[in-house]
């Protein structure tokens, strides 16, 4: 009996840190990344101080960049949130999914880092101008600073969901970017904000004005099949418009928020390339 009772309060016991963890972003991110090797570190880019978690290992081979989504950018339809720091990252879940020897995770624009240590942060930087070209020069810069370490190799970039816009919108500012990956991503939120039928984004450059930029860059897009948040569509629309260099890959038994982590590592070696 004694032995049934420990054991009782041992399982209650983990239940309540893992729901601690799990209540905690910043808790829950360490505990995500830490077995995967990726150290947090602040970064300054741009305007902004991004929070990174990232693993450098080998200066002969190429960087991979997984750029994260929109995070808790609001409460409801009509209140944005106090702060974006998404609870279930996503990103880097994908990031800690992939087992190559130069990884980097980058929230976004007032994700992870406190305020305080963060001043030109603004409610506006996760709602309108979510995508705004000084938010776009930020991940940029970030990816730069990653680079320094590893003179002479390029960048594969992955988004996921509203990362996924700035994944394209970086990489339409670069020459050294090997591939482009999204997952779920945003790739068009003027098309995707008059389906959901919310307030546009006039401030937020958009991901597929930039499509023939980027037409010359490997490419592909997952898109799952029961994703109501941002559906095929918006994938199927960008890859016509970025021309034979991107692929759509539709993924059946997928929402928005499924986990993409999980089958990560199968999706990373499907090969793709320019005709």
């Amino acid at each position: 009996m004694k032995g049934a009772w420990w054991m009782l309060l041992a399982a209650w016991l983990s239940a309540a840190l893992l729901s601690g963890c799990a209540s905690d972003p910043n808790a829950n991110a360490e505990a995500m990344a830490q077995p995967a090797g990726l150290q947090r570190e602040q970064v300054p880019a741009g305007i902004f101080v991004l929070t990174a978690f990232y693993r450098v290992t080998r200066t002969d081979q190429p960087l991979t960049v997984y750029i994260e989504g929109d995070g808790l950018a609001w409460r409801n339809r009509n209140q944005p949130s106090d702060d974006p720091t998404p609870h279930r990252a996503m990103g880097l879940g994908l990031a800690v999914a992939d087992k190559s020897a130069n990884v980097v995770y980058l929230a976004r624009p007032c994700q992870f880092t406190p305020m305080a240590e963060d001043p030109r942060c603004a409610v506006a930087y996760w709602t309108g101008k979510r995508y705004a070209p000084e938010v776009v020069a930020a991940i940029d810069a970030a990816v730069s600073h990653y680079l320094e370490r590893l003179p002479g190799q390029r960048v594969h970039l992955v988004g996921y969901s509203g990362g996924g816009a700035l994944a394209v919108l970086v990489a339409a500012r670069r020459n050294d970017v090997a591939s482009l990956r999204t997952v779920a991503g945003n790739l068009d939120h003027v098309a995707l904000n008059h389906l959901h039928q919310v307030t546009p984004m006039p401030d937020s450059l958009n991901a597929i004005d930039v499509a023939a930029q980027v037409a010359h860059i490997p490419q592909v897009h997952f898109s799952g099949a029961d994703d109501k948040v941002v559906p095929t569509v918006i994938a199927r629309s960008f890859v016509a418009a970025a021309g034979p260099c991107a692929r759509l890959h539709v993924v059946n038994g997928m929402s928005h928020e499924s986990d993409w982590a999980r089958q990560w590592p199968q999706f990373l070696s499907m090969p793709f390339s320019c005709p």
